[in-house]
């Protein structure tokens, strides 16, 4: 008998208990969602110039990375043809190997080439002024990747600072009435800025990083060619 009321007992209780599915449906908020083009928009004029800067960037480190890429392209025979011509005494077939190979070296070579007779110094100061030019031109449009990636930083900070001035004076004329929500939003919307300047600052640090590693490169091999070029004159003649 009392395992008999003991199992209605039970029964009633169960019976008694809230619904746990209408529970979880009932306490269970809804997720808010984040819109990344709404957020950018709401950044203000701040996300319009980090748009222009970072597309500015994009479109140089493009270019100069083509520039680099076809720089650093060489014949591999190159320097071998060079020192057959000049041997021969051909100077006016070397000549024209490097004014139709279109490369940093070959114009370094073509300019040491016509100092031929000269002292080893005057020679080697042309190739290395010829170099310094060649390396600006491969340099052209490096600042603004630069200032880019140190000013973008900065320009989403001063976003985030005016944003959060506009906040709290709008909290401060709301006067007793203050929402928090009215706070909250300012808050985030301006933290937007610092979010894109630093993702602009980030992207914009890589690539003139790696465009400058690059052109490194570049001048190891335009360093390697003058240094052939001019073991080659100091050949002792056959």
């Amino acid at each position: 008998m009392s395992l008999f009321l003991l199992l209605q007992s039970a029964a009633q209780a169960a019976d008694q208990m809230p619904d746990l599915t209408q529970v979880a449906e009932t306490t269970v908020p809804t997720e808010a969602q984040i819109n990344i083009i709404d957020l950018a928009f709401k950044g203000g004029w701040i996300m319009v110039v980090l748009l222009l800067l970072s597309l500015l960037a994009i479109y140089i480190f493009i270019q100069r990375f083509m520039v680099i890429k076809r720089a650093g392209k060489e014949d591999e025979n190159f320097m071998n043809r060079i020192k057959d011509y000049i041997h021969e005494g051909k100077v006016e077939s070397a000549l024209n190997l490097c004014r139709s190979t279109n490369t940093p070296s070959a114009r370094m070579i073509e300019k040491g080439i016509t100092r031929l007779g000269r002292p080893m110094n005057d020679v080697l100061v042309a190739i290395e002024n010829v170099g310094n030019l060649e390396v600006a031109k491969l340099e052209k449009g490096f600042p603004v990747i630069a200032t880019t990636a140190a000013g973008a930083p900065m320009l989403g900070f001063l976003g985030t600072v005016t944003g959060m001035v506009r906040a709290f004076f709008d909290m401060a004329n709301a006067g007793t009435n203050v929402d928090v929500s009215l706070l909250s939003s300012g808050i985030y919307e301006a933290l937007v800025t610092t979010v894109g300047g630093l993702v602009v600052g980030i992207i914009a640090l890589f690539a003139y990083n790696y465009l400058v590693s690059q052109v490194d490169n570049v001048v190891n091999k335009m360093e390697a060619r003058t240094m052939e070029f001019m073991d080659l004159l100091n050949e002792p003649a056959n």
